[in-house]
C-alpha cells in the first residue's frame, strides 16, 4: 500500500504537493441551502438554527482500561477528572509542539470516549492506539466521503440561536435539560432518548445532541415541527461553512505531520490517499517550506488549554515556548471598498482578481492568505466569509501582539501567485491587496461574553 510518505516523496516536496492537489474546499455533505443562506446565517443570530453535522466529521470510540491513559499522552489538555458525561476540546501536537489539530472528545463512559472531528485527530489517536501498546480497542466511524455507502452509527444535530432552548424544552419528554457550558446530559425527543452537549452559539444557549442513526429522521421531523413557531431554518452547507469564521473557531490548520523524523513512522502508517494526503493547500501564502503553514497552541488562543501537569507528546518543545513571544488570533472585517473593486475587476479586461464566492470564499482544503502591514509580511488571514449578520466580509488572523489591537489596519493579499496554482477549481486570476481592520474574535460582542458562562 502507498503511504503519505510515499507520496511526499513522489512530489519532492510536501508544501509543492498541497498546494497543487486535485481536491478542493472540505466539503459537507448536506444540501447547499433550505431556504437561502443569508437567512439561514441570519438564524443563529435571530431566532434558532438546526444545523446536520451527521456526516461530514469522523467518529472515532476508544474503549478499555487505557483510555484515558491514550488521550493524555498526546493531549496538550489535562485530563483530570474526565470521564463520563464530560466533554472537551482536545489539542494534539507534534514531538515540536505545533498543532496537529483538534476534535471534541465526548466522554460516553469512564473508559469510552468518542472523538468527533475532521480525520486529523482521529487519525493521530488511532496510530497510537495500535502502536504504542495501549489496552484498548478502537471504533471508527467514517464520515459518509470516505465511506458513502456505510451508514452512520449516529445521527448529530445542534439546535442553536436564542430561540433554542425554548425548542428543546417543549419537544423534550425526560428530565431537565442540561445547560451547563460543556456538560453532557439526556433528552427524549418523539420518544427517542439522546445524549446532549451544552454549548451556544450566537451569544445565545444551545445544544448538540446525538443518538442510533435510524433514530434521526425521527428526531429531526420533532425539531422542525416544534420549531415553526420560533423561526426554526434548517442550515444547509454554504451557511454552515461561514459558521467557524463568526464563532473565531480556525477549522483548518495544517497538520504539523509533513516533516521531521519522529513524525516519519506516523505518514508511513498513514495511507497515500488519506485525508492528510489529498488535501489541499491555497491563498497567497505560497511557500515550498512546509512549517511556513504550522501553528503552535497559542496561535489559534490554545494556549490557555495547555497545561503541564501530566507527560504528553510536544511537552518539553511546548515548555520552551511558553514565555513567547506569542502570536494572537483576530478578527478581521475586510474593507467594503476594496471588495467592491474585487468584484468590479472580474467585469474588466484581463485578468480578473480571484473569484470570491459567497458566503464563504475559502477554495482549498487549508486557506492561508498573506496580512501584511507598512509593505511586510506579519501574519495569516484564514477562512474569508461574508456575514449577512454583520454586512461585511470577515476572516480570521494571526499576527503578533502589536499588530492585534482593535482598530489596527492591515492588508490582506488576496489571490495565489504567479495566476494561481494546479488546483483544478483555482482560475487564472491576478492577486489584488484588500485593507482590513482587526477586531476581537468572536466578532459578536455577545458570543464573547456569554459563550463560556452558560449555566
Amino acid at each position: 500500500m502507498k503511504t503519505l510518505e510515499d507520496r511526499i516523496r513522489a512530489a519532492g516536496n510536501p508544501a509543492t504537493m498541497l498546494l497543487n492537489a486535485q481536491t478542493g474546499r472540505y466539503q459537507f455533505p448536506v444540501p447547499p441551502e433550505f431556504t437561502n443562506w443569508i437567512e439561514e446565517q441570519q438564524a443563529w443570530r435571530q431566532a434558532a438554527a438546526l444545523m446536520d453535522q451527521s456526516f461530514h466529521m469522523t467518529d472515532l470510540y476508544v474503549r478499555g482500561p487505557d483510555a484515558l491513559k491514550l488521550v493524555s499522552d498526546l493531549a496538550v489538555n489535562s485530563f483530570a477528572n474526565f470521564g463520563r458525561n464530560k466533554a472537551k476540546q482536545i489539542v494534539c501536537c507534534n514531538y515540536d509542539g505545533y498543532v496537529i489539530g483538534d476534535a471534541i472528545i465526548f466522554g460516553l463512559e469512564d473508559d469510552e470516549f468518542n472523538i468527533v472531528g475532521r480525520p486529523v485527530l482521529p487519525n493521530w489517536i488511532q496510530y497510537h492506539a495500535e502502536t504504542g501498546g495501549y489496552n484498548v480497542t478502537i471504533e471508527r466511524d467514517e464520515r459518509k466521503l470516505d465511506n458513502p455507502d456505510k451508514p452512520r452509527k449516529t445521527y448529530r444535530y445542534e439546535v442553536q440561536g436564542p430561540n433554542a432552548l425554548k425548542i428543546l424544552e417543549k419537544v423534550n419528554e425526560g428530565a431537565p435539560l442540561t445547560t451547563k457550558f460543556f456538560n453532557m446530559g439526556e433528552i427524549t425527543i418523539a420518544g427517542c432518548k439522546a445524549r446532549t452537549l451544552s454549548h451556544g452559539m450566537g451569544g445565545a444557549q444551545g445544544l448538540e445532541l446525538w443518538g442510533p442513526f435510524e433514530d434521526g429522521a425521527r428526531v429531526k421531523a420533532a425539531l422542525l415541527e416544534a420549531g415553526k413557531e420560533f423561526g426554526l431554518k434548517q442550515v444547509g452547507a454554504r451557511a454552515y461553512s461561514s459558521a467557524a469564521a463568526e464563532s473565531g473557531w480556525v477549522p483548518s490548520p495544517l497538520p504539523a505531520i509533513y516533516t521531521g523524523d519522529k513524525m516519519k513512522p506516523y505518514r508511513e502508517w498513514l495511507a497515500a490517499n488519506s485525508f492528510e494526503g489529498v488535501s489541499s493547500l491555497g491563498g497567497s501564502l505560497s511557500s515550498e517550506r512546509i512549517e511556513d503553514y504550522y501553528l503552535t497552541p497559542w496561535d489559534l488562543d490554545y494556549g490557555r488549554v495547555v497545561k503541564f501537569d501530566h507527560d504528553f507528546v510536544g511537552r518539553a518543545a511546548l515548555e520552551k515556548m511558553a514565555n513567547g513571544p506569542h502570536r494572537r488570533k483576530v478578527t478581521l472585517v475586510w474593507e467594503r471598498d476594496d471588495i467592491l473593486k474585487v468584484f468590479g475587476g472580474m467585469m474588466e479586461d484581463g485578468d480578473p482578481p480571484k473569484y470570491m464566492e459567497m458566503p464563504s470564499a475559502y477554495y482549498a482544503t487549508h486557506p492561508y492568505d498573506r496580512v501584511q502591514a507598512g509593505g511586510k509580511d506579519i501574519g495569516i488571514s484564514i477562512s474569508p466569509v461574508f456575514s449577512s449578520n454583520e454586512r461585511a466580509w470577515i476572516s480570521l488572523a494571526i499576527l503578533p501582539e502589536e499588530f492585534a489591537t482593535p482598530e489596527t489596519v492591515v492588508d490582506v493579499i488576496w489571490g495565489e501567485p504567479n495566476g494561481g496554482t494546479g488546483k483544478p477549481n483555482v482560475e487564472r486570476h491576478r492577486q489584488v491587496f484588500v485593507g482590513a481592520t482587526v477586531h476581537p474574535w468572536p466578532i459578536h460582542e455577545a458570543s464573547r461574553k456569554f459563550y463560556r458562562s452558560q449555566t
